[in-house]
């Protein structure tokens, strides 16, 4: 079992940065994969970005390639996503997800934290 707690979201202007962390509990962590995904209302969950077990390998969706970069330290049990030059578009829910295979299915997600960005 894996418990995740998303924090770092907020408000912030275009073009601005944010850093959100993904705080999991559990001896486990080290063997899940983790991914970010985001929801904003009326759309479906979007995939953002992926990493590996061992964080050599990572995968972006392509409307955050370039701006947006994932990150984990096992040591800290924690997962990242470095958000930078954010639009107004990237308003949404942000959620961690772990799950066993890069790449998914992901087993289990965070409660969610809310970025806004304003124009």
């Amino acid at each position: 079992q894996v418990q995740l707690v998303e924090s770092g979201g907020g408000l912030v202007q275009a073009g601005g940065s944010l850093r959100l962390s993904c705080a999991a509990s559990g001896r486990t962590f080290s063997t899940y994969a983790m991914a970010w995904f985001r929801r904003t209302p009326g759309r479906e969950r979007e995939f953002l970005a992926a990493i590996s077990v061992s964080g050599g390998s990572t995968y972006y969706a392509d409307s955050v390639k370039g701006r947006f970069t994932i990150a984990r330290a096992i040591a800290k049990n924690t997962a990242f996503l470095q958000m930078n030059s954010l639009k107004p578009e990237d308003t949404a829910v942000y959620y961690c997800a772990a799950g066993t295979q890069f790449g998914g299915p992901y087993d289990y997600w965070g409660q969610g934290t809310q970025v806004t960005v304003s124009s």
